[in-house]
């Protein structure tokens, strides 16, 4: 049985989505990245650096795991599932993984800040964190022109992008003219265990929900001004 500490975030939904995919037994405790229950002392001591998510594997001594790049690695060598094992596949999964961990997630985390959370509106930041994820997103549709997912067969790069394509939108950016990123985005949507795993610990609405998306913002307004 797995432990796992997460929140409505797409680092969240990557492992939840994992878990779901793998067909592992977990427990789900939420944390309310809003209250800021991550920099109590209990959480701390699982993740020193204060971020969802993280999980506990209690089969493995309670062994603990932070960074959800670090945790889906995990997962995967652990199940032997959504990660291949020869050396070739393995680095092609790992670039494809390596390739969100350091320039999606931060570049579009970055746009959700100023487009969406900051007080403040800052034009030529917005435009630089806008511009930036859509060039990574054409990067990501050049590759999936000719590969039905990124690194061969279904993988844990596949979750991770997903994790945050799927939310293109709160960082204002249209895909309309990235057909193989839609295409992609669409299947792995309809995948069940994928759209379980978005609703961990609990369903948000991005798009169709204003007054749920207004709460995400003032909440969010709120952490970003400490």
């Amino acid at each position: 049985m797995i432990d796992l500490y997460t929140w409505v975030t797409p680092n969240g939904w990557k492992v939840s989505a994992a878990l779901e995919e793998m067909k592992l037994p977990y427990n789900v405790k939420p944390i309310d990245i809003n209250t800021n229950i991550q920099k109590e002392a209990d959480f701390i001591a699982l993740n020193p650096n204060g971020r969802i998510p993280v999980i506990v594997d209690k089969e493995l001594d309670d062994f603990v795991v932070f960074e959800s790049g670090a945790i889906l690695i995990y997962l995967a060598e652990k199940t032997g599932q959504l990660m291949p094992t020869d050396v070739k596949g393995r680095s092609n999964v790992m670039q494809w993984l390596m390739f969100q961990m350091g320039g999606l997630g931060p570049m579009q985390g970055q746009a959700h800040v100023f487009f969406r959370y900051f007080p403040e509106k800052i034009p030529p930041a917005i435009e630089r964190y806008q511009n930036e994820t859509k060039r990574l997103y054409t990067v990501l549709d050049t590759r999936l022109k000719d590969h039905e997912y990124l690194a061969g067969d279904f993988s844990i790069a596949d979750i991770a992008h997903w994790s945050w394509a799927r939310i293109h939108g709160w960082a204002g950016i249209k895909i309309d003219d990235l057909p193989n990123l839609q295409r992609w985005l669409d299947q792995l949507e309809a995948r069940p265990a994928m759209a379980k795993g978005a609703k961990i610990p609990h369903e948000v609405n991005y798009r169709d929900d204003p007054e749920g998306a207004e709460k995400l913002v003032k909440a969010a307004r709120a952490m970003v001004s400490k």
